[in-house]
């Protein structure tokens, strides 16, 4: 197996430049910091490595910057730069060449002494050159990509936690992860990448997106906790995107414990464990004392090798956005997922509507990184701007090419914008789907006030029949329709229905912006008819009301040919030919109607706005009289 000189490092507990130092002197060479060739070689590797354990001598070559330094010792770059500026008094940047006295005295703050080498000349012609492992063209197995989901405090950060031995939970704010992080572990039977997704409830939204890009979901429900809310929409998400689930019940260390209890509930959710007699993986596991940890690893490999998980090295990269944000000094960082191909520094790319040259590559670790293949998780640099989550991540010849295709695409996208082209999927689209053959599925998310009423609406719902289309329940629960709610429709093409509850402020933004229908009722025999028309497609058309402006008559003008002409002045909003209009009289609504004409002196308009003056005539209509409030208004179909 190819080792690099990081994997050498944290083996015999050096630092880098050690490393790099004793390959020197054998006069070995690596190929993009990955050491390959014949077990001698690396058998001699190792025994120069274990003889120099515990030494505190580091070689450098000449010329070294900062961040050179800070990468030999394993140190933070901001660490190095601190110590320069503060004991040593050296103002100095990152990239900075430092005087050999200056390097020397740097590296013995940190408790190193410095011995210099010549660059690029091998001090010793005893080992040859690694010869290169065969590679083997086409599609090869690639380390499975994993998303860890569930409910808030079940212990999912500790999980991954234990599993790659660094203390992540203790570095978030108040122990709940606040962005998705990307982490690959070793393992020796082979690599997993995890996608450590936020518990918290207000991250919802940022889960689901882990879930797109994942190929095993791993459901971390607690045994003294049982089965919670946001459980079920981690299942429902799973299920939705389709991916294999492995349940891992933890916290069985704790005295009130009961995995069985989990197992049982789990059916429920139609999620049928072995032990059930279905294929649903589960795993008794503690994230404190990693009991049944490696029996977890071991199943996410078992399921890798039953997917048959492949990608091309050699192939067109591909890969997409896990977060991306912009940070000072650094400018746009991306954390992306490579899918297939391989990605390396200098490589001209394009990602969503940005594009940019990798300037740096670095790992979850912050390590630099040459070579990034599949299932690889890497942070890069050199964007010419901040991407979207999910954004597809593809390779260009070059940097010119690259700035070509993502401005054509950012141009797209702010036509696509401004047309609202994205069309919203609605009960009245169903027949036409139905017709083309486009789907056969209704997809309904169903939220209601109380639990029996989500019992209730969901039950009669299922049981509604047809031979063109199956109806389906992807998530239901009780409350108001939340932003994560929107999401999952969005994924899904599915249609909210709300049973006398309403939509969140920020729900109802982002079904706009995601072009999701919500509909909400409070009596349940009209929610189960629209339904039932919707899968005959036979529903008629819904409106509704968008209010324009008010209007007060304030003179009545008598004209021979024309008849009638309210005199009118537009107290609030405006008024448009053609509109709906409610004439109110004191507190009664006398008439409505559609206005006929609007006329501004002699000139037919079609607008008119607040502190205006016209003339208005009515559909069929002159029983007005001066005095009478008019509020204009238009009606928008809604599916």
């Amino acid at each position: 197996m190819p080792v690099t000189i990081a994997d050498l490092a944290q083996e015999f507990s050096l630092a880098p430049g050690q490393v790099t130092g004793v390959l020197a002197d054998l006069g070995v060479i690596l190929d993009n910091q990955v050491l390959e060739g014949d077990p001698e070689t690396i058998d001699l590797v190792r025994q120069s490595l274990q003889d120099l354990r515990g030494s505190n001598e580091i070689a450098l070559t000449p010329n070294k910057t900062p961040r050179d330094i800070a990468s030999a010792l394993g140190i933070p770059q901001p660490e190095v730069q601190k110590t320069l500026m503060t004991k040593m008094k050296v103002m100095a940047t990152l990239t900075t060449t430092l005087k050999p006295e200056v390097a020397e005295q740097l590296a013995e703050q940190f408790g190193f002494k410095v011995r210099w080498i010549e660059a690029n000349k091998p001090k010793a012609a005893a080992v040859a050159k690694p010869k290169k492992a065969a590679k083997v063209e086409g599609a090869q197995p690639r380390p499975p990509v994993v998303t860890i989901l569930g409910h808030v405090d079940h212990g999912k950060t500790s999980l991954l936690d234990y599993i790659r031995k660094a203390n992540v939970a203790g570095k978030e704010h108040g122990g709940i992860t606040q962005h998705i992080g990307a982490y690959q572990v070793d393992l020796p039977e082979g690599k997993i990448t995890f996608l450590d997704t936020p518990g918290h409830a207000a991250f919802t939204a940022m889960r689901a997106r882990g879930a797109q890009v994942t190929d095993i979901a791993v459901l971390v429900v607690a045994a003294d906790d049982g089965i919670m809310p946001q459980t079920i929409e981690a299942i429902n998400h799973a299920k939705n995107a389709e991916v294999p689930i492995i349940v891992a019940v933890n916290k069985i260390d704790r005295p009130d414990a009961s995995p069985d209890r989990v197992l049982q509930q789990l059916p429920e959710h139609e999620v049928i464990p072995e032990a059930y007699g279905g294929d649903v993986i589960t795993c008794p596991v503690s994230a404190i004392t990693g009991e049944g940890i490696p029996h977890l690893l071991e199943m996410i490999l078992l399921q890798a090798g039953i997917l048959s998980l492949t990608a091309d090295p050699k192939a067109k990269l591909s890969g997409v956005v896990i977060e991306a944000k912009l940070e000072k000094g650094r400018g746009p960082v991306a954390t992306i997922l490579i899918q297939e191909g391989t990605l390396k520094p200098g490589d001209a790319v394009i990602v969503g509507s940005a594009y940019g040259r990798v300037k740096a590559m670095t790992d979850y670790l912050g390590q630099r990184l040459q070579v990034a293949s599949p299932s690889t998780p890497v942070e890069i640099l050199g964007l010419s701007d901040v991407p979207n989550a999910g954004d597809r991540v593809e390779s260009a010849e070059d940097e010119r090419s690259a700035r070509v295709i993502a401005e054509q695409r950012g141009s797209d996208d702010r036509i696509r914008g401004l047309a609202g082209t994205r069309k919203r999927f609605t009960f009245g689209d169903l027949k036409r789907k139905i017709e083309s053959g486009e789907t056969k599925d209704l997809n309904l998310i169903v939220r209601a006030d109380v639990q029996g009423s989500v019992e209730a609406v969901r039950g009669l719902l299922e049981k509604i029949v047809s031979d063109e289309v199956n109806v389906h329940v992807i998530h239901s629960g009780v409350g108001s329709i939340v932003e994560s709610d929107i999401l999952l429709a969005s994924a899904a093409e599915a249609i909210c229905i709300g049973f006398n509850v309403k939509p969140e402020p920020g729900a109802k933004i982002q079904a706009e912006r995601s072009k999701v229908e919500i509909r909400t009722y409070n009596i349940i025999y009209e929610l189960i008819e629209d339904i039932e028309a919707a899968v005959k497609g036979m529903l008629a058309p819904r409106f509704e009301e968008v209010y324009q402006g008010a209007i007060e008559i304030r003179m009545v003008f008598n004209l021979s040919r024309q008849g009638k002409v309210a005199g009118c002045h537009v107290t609030d909003g405006r008024v448009t030919r053609n509109a709906s209009v409610r004439v109110r009289r004191e507190k009664d609504v006398v008439w409505e109607g559609k206005i006929s004409s609007l006329r501004n002196v002699k000139q037919d308009v079609r607008e008119m706005t607040a502190g205006q003056d016209c003339g208005i005539q009515f559909e069929g209509w002159e029983a007005f009289v001066a005095g009478d409030a008019i509020e204009a208004f238009e009606l928008v179909q809604t599916n």
